[in-house]
């Protein structure tokens, strides 16, 4: 699926910046054609889907223009690896590159231009007004989503809200604005939320309009926003004037998405594309009218009257030694660890009650776990249907070739992973491999699941926490829909009366593993200030794998077809060893610093603005995010 914003990208840019000469006549270049654009409703439509080609993340909710840290999101919490000037923690200010400082359509503040000039001219032009306040609400909606991109990175940004002329020096003075309060920020993005929840439709009628962004999805991205505005990163003092806001938010979100049909997606579907009917395993593959997905960006591999736009995700977490992936994303065992157990109760002993689903040991770490663990890591022996073989069982042993264990094989015949898993959510069972470079697979930025979890997050913060409230039932929802088992007491494993820091606890476990490799974890630890203790936990400051081996030393590689033909339960009794000593990080010891709980501003900025000032805690810095 793939709406029309991109195929009509190139004509909508064509309209709106259509003269380089009227640059050279020192004119803004918006003004040349908004008489024509804005009073017809066709070629306004056509502007209005530019924004959406521009603005919307790609696949892992990443953005060519800043907002993000630039480096893997993933590579800096425990889902994978990476290797990093901000893990070693010696990054400088110089490192944080994310704040365009060039006059191009392409950056941060460029695209913010271009967003504004939308709203000015749309505003002065000659549509009804209906029609004209519905498309600047969408271009409100993306001037509160880019700006919030940077918020949660620096605090307070300059903060834009006309078009400014990029041509002459009095021109250039008067761009360098200083930095806004992050207050100011956050009251801004609220306020143009708020007008595209008040003139956006709850579902647009349309079936060609599917992925524009509705009145519930300006609301949900309004609970993101506060829920981070009232967390530690922002909110030190627990201010629940500020939790509240973001519960109310989340509250009204939830209200006008069930109104426009949206909710957790239950349907099981097809068994093919998710390689079986779990809900939450299939659920990606649903596009038009999925009612889990409140803001996505939407693919597509053979529309006949669209151009092919894709993405590579599908390809990049296969297995290397299929020949059709590379195999770039390999989850860790801490990461693994977060998963509980199919009735939702801990791996371990703990105040939350330890598992009866089997008695949980290491040599049993895949058996009778939570099913999204099954839906989203592929271990070693796992049945992981792909490239067209429902059955297909992926292995990553290893044997040892000499008695001494001095040298060792792998049966991954290349690109062996380095940690021992494989990603497998959201991969398509029925693609074949000459399809996957060109993945249609849909990336939903909001899911419905998301606006519970703020919601409970939300209510447990200002004591909501009873049973029937938000804090417990949401996530009893979520649970269900992910195949936990209710329990005789219907709570999907949660423990009755849990205060509010277990709630949060829970809550963030809940949020790990509901929306693992979504581009999500970093954000979350960000905001709760836990980055830093999960990465430099326990003097340990890396990050783990677990080796599997045939337990006979000397070993050949096991026949494939016997073991195909063998249950899990004999392989790991009897032929396997799990053992959990694959250092992932070894170049040095992790060492995430305090400092980047907000991050400073590139000296290039500085330099071309220099009424920016340094964020705290960089460079001398005097801005103080808190404010």
């Amino acid at each position: 699926m793939k709406i029309n914003y991109i195929i009509l990208a190139a004509f909508a840019g064509t309209a709106l910046f259509s003269s380089c000469k009227k640059v050279l006549d020192k004119v803004d270049e918006g003004k040349g054609t908004a008489g024509q654009v804005y009073s017809d409703s066709v070629l306004a439509k056509q502007a209005v889907d530019y924004l959406y080609g521009q603005n919307l993340p790609t696949w892992g909710g990443n953005g060519a223009d800043g907002g993000t840290i630039p480096v893997s999101l993933t590579g800096l919490t425990d889902e994978t690896t990476g290797d990093n000037r901000f893990l070693q923690g010696v990054a400088t200010s110089a490192d944080e590159g994310s704040i365009g400082t060039s006059n191009t359509n392409s950056n941060f503040y460029g695209k913010m231009r271009i967003i504004n000039t939308f709203i000015r001219d749309c505003r002065a032009g000659s549509l009804p007004t209906a029609q004209k306040n519905r498309f600047i609400a969408q271009a409100l909606f993306f001037r509160a989503f880019k700006y919030f991109s940077m918020v949660r990175v620096y605090g307070g940004v300059p903060l834009v809200l006309e078009p400014l002329s990029s041509v002459g020096e009095d021109n250039k003075v008067e761009a360098q604005q200083p930095r806004a309060t992050t207050s100011a920020c956050i009251t801004q993005i609220t306020a143009d939320l708020d007008s595209a929840i008040k003139y956006l439709p709850t579902k647009w009628p349309n079936a060609n309009d599917w992925g524009h962004i509705t009145s519930g999805a300006a609301a949900a991205f309004k609970g993101r926003v506060l829920l981070t505005w009232a967390s530690p990163q922002f909110n030190p003092a627990r201010d629940q004037a500020r939790w509240q806001a973001a519960y109310d938010a989340s509250t009204q979100a939830i209200t006008l998405l069930n109104q426009g049909g949206f909710g957790l997606f239950v349907s099981t579907g097809s068994s093919g594309a998710g390689g079986g009917t779990n809900a939450y395993a299939n659920m990606w593959f649903t596009e038009i009218n999925n009612p889990e997905a409140v803001m996505v960006t939407g693919y597509n591999t053979s529309i006949a009257d669209q151009a092919r736009y894709t993405n590579t995700y599908d390809k990049s977490v296969r297995p290397a030694y299929l020949g059709a992936g590379s195999g770039s994303s390999q989850p860790t065992w801490d990461f693994v660890r977060n998963y509980l157990m199919k009735d939702g109760k801990d791996t371990l002993t703990s105040k939350y009650g330890k598992s009866a689903a089997g008695g949980y040991s290491l040599q049993t770490f895949w058996k009778n776990r939570d099913p999204r663990f099954d839906w989203t890591i592929a271990y070693n022996g796992c049945t992981w249907p792909t490239l067209g073989v429902s059955n297909y069982r992926l292995w990553t042993y290893i044997y040892y070739t000499k008695a001494d264990r001095s040298t060792f094989a792998s049966t991954e015949s290349s690109g062996q992973t380095s940690t021992g898993f494989y990603l497998r959510k959201a991969t398509n069972a029925i693609t074949n491999a000459s399809d996957l470079a060109n993945s249609g697979t849909d990336w939903m930025e909001i899911r419905y699941a998301e606006v519970l979890m703020n919601q409970a997050e939300a209510a447990a913060e200002i004591g909501r926490l009873g049973a029937g409230q938000e804090a417990y039932t949401n996530i009893i929802a979520i649970r269900k829909r992910a195949g936990i088992e209710p329990g005789t007491d219907n709570l999907y494993g949660l423990t009755a009366g849990l205060n509010r820091d277990d709630m949060i606890k829970t809550i963030m476990n809940e949020r790990a593993v509901e929306f693992a490799y979504e581009g999500k974890r970093f954000w979350d630890l960000q905001r709760r200030n836990q980055t830093q203790s999960l990465l430099n936990f326990e003097g340990r400051k890396a990050r783990y794998g677990i080796t599997i081996s045939l337990k006979t030393v000397p070993a050949t590689d096991y026949a494939k077809a016997t073991r195909d033909a063998t249950s899990m339960d004999d392989l790991y009794a009897n032929t396997f060893d799990v053992k959990v000593n694959r250092k992932l990080d070894t170049k040095y010891p992790l060492n995430w610093q305090s400092n980047y709980v907000f991050f400073g501003i590139p000296p290039a900025t500085i330099t071309n603005n220099p009424a920016i000032i340094q964020t705290n805690g960089w460079d001398l810095g005097g801005f103080d995010p808190l404010k």
